[in-house]
Protein backbone atom coordinates (compact mmCIF):
# COMPACT_ATOMS: atom_id res chain seq x y z
CA UNK A 1 0.00 0.00 0.00
CA UNK A 2 1.28 3.26 -0.80
CA UNK A 3 1.86 6.28 1.45
CA UNK A 4 -0.78 8.27 0.05
CA UNK A 5 -3.70 5.23 0.06
CA UNK A 6 -2.21 4.49 3.46
CA UNK A 7 -3.22 8.60 4.16
CA UNK A 8 -6.61 8.37 2.80
CA UNK A 9 -7.44 5.17 4.53
CA UNK A 10 -6.67 6.66 7.80
CA UNK A 11 -8.40 10.11 6.81
CA UNK A 12 -11.30 8.05 6.17
CA UNK A 13 -10.87 6.27 9.17
CA UNK A 14 -11.20 9.43 11.54
CA UNK A 15 -13.75 10.44 9.62
CA UNK A 16 -16.14 7.49 10.50
CA UNK A 17 -15.03 7.53 13.68
CA UNK A 18 -15.86 11.97 13.86
CA UNK A 19 -19.22 10.80 12.31
CA UNK A 20 -20.48 8.16 15.05
CA UNK A 21 -18.89 10.27 17.80
CA UNK A 22 -21.38 13.10 16.58
CA UNK A 23 -24.28 10.77 16.19
CA UNK A 24 -23.37 9.36 19.83
CA UNK A 25 -23.39 13.02 21.20
CA UNK A 26 -26.46 13.77 19.21
CA UNK A 27 -28.08 10.45 20.88
CA UNK A 28 -26.97 11.39 24.43
CA UNK A 29 -27.96 15.33 23.97
CA UNK A 30 -31.58 13.84 23.10
CA UNK A 31 -31.37 11.57 25.86
CA UNK A 32 -30.38 14.60 28.72
CA UNK A 33 -33.51 16.55 26.58
CA UNK A 34 -36.00 14.20 26.95
CA UNK A 35 -35.31 13.29 30.62
CA UNK A 36 -35.04 17.04 31.71
CA UNK A 37 -38.30 17.56 29.42
CA UNK A 38 -40.23 14.23 31.51
CA UNK A 39 -38.80 16.02 34.98
CA UNK A 40 -40.35 18.99 33.66
CA UNK A 41 -43.84 17.45 33.11
CA UNK A 42 -43.66 15.65 36.46
CA UNK A 43 -42.94 18.71 38.48
CA UNK A 44 -45.52 20.37 36.35
CA UNK A 45 -48.08 18.11 36.50
CA UNK A 46 -47.36 17.63 40.56
CA UNK A 47 -47.87 21.57 40.99
CA UNK A 48 -50.97 22.16 38.77
CA UNK A 49 -52.08 18.34 41.14
CA UNK A 50 -51.62 19.80 44.08
CA UNK A 51 -52.70 23.25 43.96
CA UNK A 52 -56.36 21.60 42.47
CA UNK A 53 -56.12 19.15 45.19
CA UNK A 54 -55.62 22.04 48.50
CA UNK A 55 -58.86 23.31 47.41
CA UNK A 56 -60.61 20.24 47.50
CA UNK A 57 -58.88 19.19 51.16
CA UNK A 58 -61.92 18.92 53.55
CA UNK A 59 -61.10 20.05 57.00
CA UNK A 60 -61.80 17.48 60.01
CA UNK A 61 -61.67 17.38 63.49
CA UNK A 62 -60.59 20.41 65.93
CA UNK A 63 -56.68 22.12 66.08
CA UNK A 64 -55.18 22.51 69.47
CA UNK A 65 -52.21 24.72 70.48
CA UNK A 66 -49.11 22.61 71.37
CA UNK A 67 -45.46 24.11 71.44
CA UNK A 68 -46.51 27.21 69.31
CA UNK A 69 -47.99 25.29 66.62
CA UNK A 70 -51.57 23.37 65.61
CA UNK A 71 -52.52 19.89 66.00
CA UNK A 72 -55.30 18.53 65.04
CA UNK A 73 -57.24 15.89 67.17
CA UNK A 74 -60.54 13.90 65.97
CA UNK A 75 -62.73 13.36 68.68
CA UNK A 76 -66.15 11.20 68.10
CA UNK A 77 -68.34 9.08 70.68
CA UNK A 78 -69.68 9.81 73.96
CA UNK A 79 -68.72 6.68 75.91
CA UNK A 80 -67.57 7.54 79.79
CA UNK A 81 -64.61 6.35 78.82
CA UNK A 82 -61.66 7.37 76.36
CA UNK A 83 -59.87 6.06 74.03
CA UNK A 84 -56.88 7.66 72.44
CA UNK A 85 -55.96 6.32 69.37
CA UNK A 86 -51.11 7.17 67.88
CA UNK A 87 -50.95 6.11 64.41
CA UNK A 88 -48.23 3.92 62.96
CA UNK A 89 -45.12 5.95 60.67
CA UNK A 90 -46.01 7.66 57.70
CA UNK A 91 -50.19 7.43 58.13
CA UNK A 92 -50.96 10.28 56.00
CA UNK A 93 -54.12 10.65 57.72
CA UNK A 94 -54.91 8.94 60.48
CA UNK A 95 -58.51 10.07 62.03
CA UNK A 96 -59.78 8.93 58.21
CA UNK A 97 -57.48 5.83 58.31
CA UNK A 98 -58.70 4.64 61.67
CA UNK A 99 -62.27 5.49 60.20
CA UNK A 100 -63.37 1.57 60.50
CA UNK A 101 -62.32 1.26 63.87
CA UNK A 102 -64.16 4.61 65.11
CA UNK A 103 -67.04 3.48 64.07
CA UNK A 104 -66.88 0.41 66.20
CA UNK A 105 -65.32 1.95 69.18
CA UNK A 106 -67.27 4.90 69.10
CA UNK A 107 -71.06 3.88 70.53
CA UNK A 108 -69.40 2.89 73.84
CA UNK A 109 -66.38 5.31 73.97
CA UNK A 110 -65.16 8.80 73.33
CA UNK A 111 -62.53 7.92 70.50
CA UNK A 112 -59.96 10.72 71.06
CA UNK A 113 -57.47 10.41 67.52
CA UNK A 114 -54.07 12.41 67.79
CA UNK A 115 -52.48 13.55 64.69
CA UNK A 116 -49.10 14.47 65.55
CA UNK A 117 -47.14 16.72 63.70
CA UNK A 118 -46.44 16.15 59.98
CA UNK A 119 -49.45 13.90 59.84
CA UNK A 120 -53.06 14.59 58.69
CA UNK A 121 -53.89 17.79 59.34
CA UNK A 122 -51.49 19.07 61.74
CA UNK A 123 -48.36 21.65 61.12
CA UNK A 124 -45.12 20.56 60.83
CA UNK A 125 -41.85 21.35 62.81
CA UNK A 126 -38.40 21.45 62.90
CA UNK A 127 -37.91 20.11 66.28
CA UNK A 128 -36.00 17.09 66.79
CA UNK A 129 -38.50 13.82 66.41
CA UNK A 130 -36.99 11.98 69.53
CA UNK A 131 -39.71 9.64 71.64
CA UNK A 132 -39.45 12.33 74.17
CA UNK A 133 -40.75 15.49 72.37
CA UNK A 134 -43.27 13.48 70.31
CA UNK A 135 -44.56 12.19 73.75
CA UNK A 136 -44.58 15.62 75.79
CA UNK A 137 -46.19 17.22 72.35
CA UNK A 138 -49.27 14.16 72.61
CA UNK A 139 -49.68 14.73 76.01
CA UNK A 140 -49.65 18.81 75.69
CA UNK A 141 -52.74 18.03 73.56
CA UNK A 142 -54.80 15.77 75.56
CA UNK A 143 -53.98 18.50 78.53
CA UNK A 144 -55.25 21.08 76.44
CA UNK A 145 -58.66 19.39 75.66
CA UNK A 146 -58.57 18.28 79.50
CA UNK A 147 -58.28 14.68 78.89
CA UNK A 148 -56.64 13.29 82.01
CA UNK A 149 -57.81 9.66 81.87
CA UNK A 150 -57.65 7.40 79.28
CA UNK A 151 -56.84 4.28 77.41
CA UNK A 152 -53.76 4.54 75.02
CA UNK A 153 -54.31 2.73 71.53
CA UNK A 154 -51.06 2.50 69.75
CA UNK A 155 -50.12 1.32 66.16
CA UNK A 156 -46.97 0.60 64.80
CA UNK A 157 -44.35 2.84 66.10
CA UNK A 158 -46.78 4.50 68.60
CA UNK A 159 -46.36 1.04 70.53
CA UNK A 160 -42.40 2.58 71.25
CA UNK A 161 -43.29 6.00 72.11
CA UNK A 162 -46.16 4.92 74.39
CA UNK A 163 -43.99 2.35 76.05
CA UNK A 164 -42.45 5.69 76.82
CA UNK A 165 -45.72 7.39 77.19
CA UNK A 166 -47.10 5.04 79.93
CA UNK A 167 -43.90 5.11 81.98
CA UNK A 168 -44.04 9.31 82.20
CA UNK A 169 -47.54 9.09 82.92
CA UNK A 170 -48.63 5.96 84.62
CA UNK A 171 -51.84 7.69 86.60
CA UNK A 172 -53.41 8.20 83.38
CA UNK A 173 -53.75 5.51 81.42
CA UNK A 174 -55.70 3.23 82.26
CA UNK A 175 -54.57 0.70 79.77
CA UNK A 176 -52.65 0.32 76.77
CA UNK A 177 -53.80 -1.25 73.23
CA UNK A 178 -51.07 -2.81 70.94
CA UNK A 179 -52.10 -2.78 67.28
CA UNK A 180 -49.12 -4.82 65.62
CA UNK A 181 -46.96 -2.39 67.45
CA UNK A 182 -43.36 -1.86 67.25
CA UNK A 183 -40.88 -3.51 70.26
CA UNK A 184 -37.83 -2.31 71.09
CA UNK A 185 -36.13 -5.41 70.67
CA UNK A 186 -37.11 -5.51 67.01
CA UNK A 187 -34.70 -2.62 65.79
CA UNK A 188 -35.39 -0.31 62.61
CA UNK A 189 -32.36 0.29 60.37
CA UNK A 190 -30.26 3.05 60.92
CA UNK A 191 -31.40 6.25 58.17
CA UNK A 192 -29.24 9.47 58.07
CA UNK A 193 -29.40 12.30 55.74
CA UNK A 194 -27.97 10.84 53.26
CA UNK A 195 -30.93 9.08 52.54
CA UNK A 196 -33.67 11.25 53.62
CA UNK A 197 -31.78 14.22 51.25
CA UNK A 198 -31.97 12.72 47.74
CA UNK A 199 -35.98 11.62 49.15
CA UNK A 200 -36.81 15.24 49.86
CA UNK A 201 -35.62 16.10 45.86
CA UNK A 202 -37.73 12.92 45.16
CA UNK A 203 -40.87 14.83 46.58
CA UNK A 204 -39.56 18.06 44.90
CA UNK A 205 -39.89 17.39 41.94
CA UNK A 206 -43.19 15.43 41.64
CA UNK A 207 -42.02 11.56 41.64
CA UNK A 208 -43.91 10.81 44.82
CA UNK A 209 -47.08 11.34 43.23
CA UNK A 210 -46.01 9.18 40.35
CA UNK A 211 -44.58 6.56 43.00
CA UNK A 212 -48.26 6.82 44.45
CA UNK A 213 -49.95 6.56 40.87
CA UNK A 214 -48.20 3.77 39.88
CA UNK A 215 -48.59 1.96 43.28
CA UNK A 216 -51.50 -0.39 44.16
CA UNK A 217 -54.36 1.51 46.12
CA UNK A 218 -54.09 0.27 49.88
CA UNK A 219 -57.39 1.12 50.44
CA UNK A 220 -58.78 -1.26 47.72
CA UNK A 221 -61.89 -3.52 49.00
CA UNK A 222 -61.74 -1.97 52.44
CA UNK A 223 -64.66 -0.34 54.23
CA UNK A 224 -63.87 3.26 53.39
CA UNK A 225 -66.34 5.64 51.77
CA UNK A 226 -65.72 7.02 48.50
CA UNK A 227 -65.53 10.33 49.77
CA UNK A 228 -63.11 9.34 52.35
CA UNK A 229 -60.93 7.35 50.27
CA UNK A 230 -60.70 10.79 47.98
CA UNK A 231 -59.36 12.30 50.96
CA UNK A 232 -56.75 9.94 51.99
CA UNK A 233 -55.72 9.82 48.83
CA UNK A 234 -55.34 14.02 48.55
CA UNK A 235 -53.69 13.54 52.19
CA UNK A 236 -51.34 11.00 50.78
CA UNK A 237 -49.72 13.10 48.17
CA UNK A 238 -50.09 16.05 50.93
CA UNK A 239 -47.79 14.37 53.60
CA UNK A 240 -45.84 11.77 51.64
CA UNK A 241 -41.85 12.40 52.45
CA UNK A 242 -42.61 15.41 54.26
CA UNK A 243 -39.56 16.97 56.56
CA UNK A 244 -40.99 16.28 59.41
CA UNK A 245 -41.41 12.65 58.53
CA UNK A 246 -38.00 11.96 57.24
CA UNK A 247 -37.01 13.84 60.74
CA UNK A 248 -38.74 11.27 62.47
CA UNK A 249 -37.43 8.38 60.01
CA UNK A 250 -33.53 9.60 61.20
CA UNK A 251 -34.92 9.72 64.90
CA UNK A 252 -36.26 6.27 64.75
CA UNK A 253 -33.13 4.14 65.04
CA UNK A 254 -32.09 5.87 68.06
CA UNK A 255 -35.50 6.13 69.60
CA UNK A 256 -35.61 2.15 69.44
CA UNK A 257 -32.04 2.05 71.55
CA UNK A 258 -33.46 4.40 74.35
CA UNK A 259 -36.58 2.20 74.78
CA UNK A 260 -34.43 -1.41 75.10
CA UNK A 261 -34.57 -0.88 78.81
CA UNK A 262 -37.71 0.28 79.38
CA UNK A 263 -41.12 -2.33 79.69
CA UNK A 264 -45.02 -2.11 81.01
CA UNK A 265 -45.69 -1.48 84.48
CA UNK A 266 -46.80 -4.82 85.45
CA UNK A 267 -50.05 -3.85 86.88
CA UNK A 268 -50.88 -1.81 83.52
CA UNK A 269 -53.47 -4.03 81.78
CA UNK A 270 -51.78 -4.69 78.62
CA UNK A 271 -53.71 -6.19 74.95
CA UNK A 272 -51.40 -6.54 71.83
CA UNK A 273 -53.44 -7.52 68.43
CA UNK A 274 -50.45 -8.92 66.81
CA UNK A 275 -50.19 -10.24 62.52
CA UNK A 276 -49.81 -14.17 63.07
CA UNK A 277 -47.61 -14.84 59.91
CA UNK A 278 -44.89 -11.52 60.01
CA UNK A 279 -43.28 -11.23 56.43
CA UNK A 280 -39.94 -10.47 57.47
CA UNK A 281 -39.25 -11.75 61.43
CA UNK A 282 -40.10 -15.22 62.99
CA UNK A 283 -39.51 -12.82 66.07
CA UNK A 284 -42.74 -10.92 66.19
CA UNK A 285 -44.54 -12.61 68.11
CA UNK A 286 -42.19 -14.14 70.38
CA UNK A 287 -40.90 -10.58 71.16
CA UNK A 288 -44.51 -9.84 72.24
CA UNK A 289 -44.83 -12.45 74.52
CA UNK A 290 -41.53 -11.16 76.33
CA UNK A 291 -43.41 -7.58 76.63
CA UNK A 292 -46.64 -8.92 78.75
CA UNK A 293 -45.22 -11.84 80.36
CA UNK A 294 -44.60 -9.86 83.33
CA UNK A 295 -48.06 -7.81 83.22
CA UNK A 296 -51.16 -8.52 85.79
CA UNK A 297 -53.34 -8.46 82.89
CA UNK A 298 -51.66 -9.10 79.62
CA UNK A 299 -53.30 -11.19 76.95
CA UNK A 300 -52.40 -11.14 72.95
CA UNK A 301 -54.45 -11.77 70.06
CA UNK A 302 -53.07 -12.88 66.78
CA UNK A 303 -55.12 -12.10 63.76
CA UNK A 304 -54.75 -13.14 59.89
CA UNK A 305 -53.93 -9.79 59.03
CA UNK A 306 -51.62 -7.54 57.49
CA UNK A 307 -49.88 -4.81 59.14
CA UNK A 308 -52.26 -2.23 58.93
CA UNK A 309 -55.08 -5.20 60.50
CA UNK A 310 -57.70 -2.67 62.42
CA UNK A 311 -58.81 -1.59 58.49
CA UNK A 312 -59.58 -5.02 58.00
CA UNK A 313 -60.01 -6.39 61.66
CA UNK A 314 -62.08 -3.46 63.02
CA UNK A 315 -64.94 -4.95 63.93
CA UNK A 316 -62.88 -8.28 65.57
CA UNK A 317 -60.56 -6.10 67.03
CA UNK A 318 -63.84 -3.61 69.10
CA UNK A 319 -65.41 -6.65 70.34
CA UNK A 320 -62.25 -8.22 71.78
CA UNK A 321 -61.41 -4.98 73.05
CA UNK A 322 -64.53 -4.53 74.63
CA UNK A 323 -64.55 -8.43 76.16
CA UNK A 324 -60.55 -7.42 77.65
CA UNK A 325 -61.89 -3.99 79.03
CA UNK A 326 -64.97 -5.97 80.86
CA UNK A 327 -62.55 -8.23 82.21
CA UNK A 328 -60.33 -5.27 84.10
CA UNK A 329 -63.02 -3.73 85.60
Amino acid sequence: MSVTQAAEKEIRSVTKTKRVLHILLKIIVAVVIAILLFVAIVYTVNKISSHSEQKRMEQYGQHVSVDGKQMNVSIQGQGEETVVILPGFGTAAPALDFKPLIAELSPNYKVVVIEPFGYGLSDQTEKERSTANIVSEIHEALQSLHINRYILMGHSISGLYSLSYVNHYPNEVRAFIGLDSSVPSLSEQKIDSTVTKPIKWFRNLGFARLQLKLSADPYKGLPYDEQTQEQLDILIRKNMYNTTQLNEAESMYSNFKAAEQLTFPPNLPVLFFVQANHPVTDQWIPEHEKQIEESLHGEMVLLDAGHYLYRSHSKEIAEKFRGFMRGIQ
